[in-house]
C-alpha cells in the first residue's frame, strides 16, 4: 500500500516538496479528513479487491492498488472535488497539542 497511488504516482520525496513538508515529517500526520479519508478508501478497497479476487504477488499487488487509487482520483475529480496532492497540509499531531494547550492557558 502506498500513499502515492491516490496522489497521482507522487512518492514520499514528491509529496513532501508538494505539501511544504521537512523530511522529518509524517505525511500521513499532516493529512487532513478530507485526504485522510480518500486515501483509506483506496486502501480499504484496494485490500477487500485483493481478498475477494485472490490476487497474489507483490507486483499484482502493487498494480492493483495503482488502479484503485486511478479510479477514486477518477472518482473525486468527476464530482469537481480536489485532488488529495493539491489540498492544503493540516496541522501536524504536535503543532495541533501545543495550539490546545495555549487554548488551555
Amino acid at each position: 500500500m502506498d500513499i502515492g497511488d491516490c496522489m497521482g504516482g507522487l512518492d514520499a520525496n514528491d509529496i513532501h516538496k508538494k505539501k511544504g513538508l521537512k523530511k522529518s515529517q509524517k505525511i500521513l500526520d499532516h493529512m487532513g479528513s478530507e485526504e485522510l479519508a480518500a486515501n483509506l478508501f483506496r486502501a480499504t478497497q484496494a485490500d477487500a479487491k485483493l481478498r475477494r479476487e485472490k490476487i497474489q504477488g507483490e507486483i499484482n499487488a502493487n498494480l492493483t492498488h495503482f488502479h484503485v487509487g486511478q479510479k477514486v482520483r477518477r472518482t473525486i475529480e468527476e464530482l469537481g472535488g480536489t485532488m488529495p496532492e493539491e489540498l492544503p497540509s493540516a496541522d501536524g499531531i504536535s503543532e495541533a497539542r501545543t495550539r490546545i494547550k495555549k487554548i488551555k492557558n
